[in-house]
């Protein structure tokens, strides 16, 4: 039978499998001896947390580079090549979205091989859910610029795009600079735009709140110091 390239959904934070994952995709991933992932030391305490019935140093783990050149990448699809089956991890969510995997799983496409997506958590998706904003129409942008005036500039485009394509813009911070883009986001928009908050999710921390940004304004400020945080804004016009 052909391998075939997993990709496995892996917890958001430090909660139990049954949590998050669904008994299918867990007992998968559990069949698998060889993974490609985002960080050897996370893979490692998901299988465990997974309850991998091998030991873990009977497994092939081999860690992504961050910019992968051609030939990493084929360096890590050869068990698929040798008929073996793959597992594909980022450090939490989903692999492929907001997180590396794509260019595995493109070169796969291309070999032919067959790539099979697992149920779990993305934060993105959850956020989105959660946020009463357009779902109909959004967009992921990452992580906006780290220094001012860039980052107030950023906003700005972002929330004019909104407005003329009604369209969500999602997108994230190290959780420890959360903070400040919380105040350049009720800086740099105009009262009237939706501003969700997304953070820990999944977690039992999880909070979701959405608020016109000129109520944001006059709210008690959220804790995001240090907790995995999705923003999302829509232009209300």
């Amino acid at each position: 039978m052909a391998a075939t390239l997993y990709l496995i959904p892996v917890a958001l934070g430090d909660s139990p499998w049954p949590h998050y994952l669904p008994q299918a995709s867990r007992d998968i991933a559990c069949t698998l001896r060889h993974f490609a992932v985002e960080n050897a030391k996370s893979a490692r305490a998901e299988l465990k947390r997974l309850d991998h019935p091998l030991p873990l140093r009977e497994l092939s783990i081999e860690q992504i580079p961050e910019k992968p050149a051609a030939a990493d990448v084929e360096r890590l699809l050869a068990p698929l090549r040798a008929g073996h089956d793959l597992g594909v991890m980022s450090e939490a969510g989903c692999p492929g979205v907001a997180d590396p995997g794509a260019l595995l799983v493109r070169r796969a496409h291309e070999l032919g091989i067959f790539v099979r997506p697992l149920v779990g958590p993305s934060s993105l998706l959850l956020a989105l859910m959660a946020s009463g904003l357009d779902g109909q129409r959004f967009a992921f942008h990452g992580y906006l610029p780290a220094r001012e005036p860039e980052r107030s500039r950023r906003i700005a485009e972002l929330e004019r795009e909104s407005q003329k394509n009604t369209q969500t813009q999602l997108f994230i911070e190290t959780p420890y600079r959360n903070a400040a883009l919380f105040d350049a986001l009720l800086t740099a928009c105009r009262p009237q735009t939706l501003l969700c908050v997304a953070s820990d999710l999944s977690l039992p921390t999880e909070t979701v709140a959405t608020r016109r940004v000129a109520d944001w304004r006059r709210a008690q400020r959220p804790d995001l110091d240090k907790r995995p945080t999705v923003f999302l804004l829509l232009s209300a016009g």
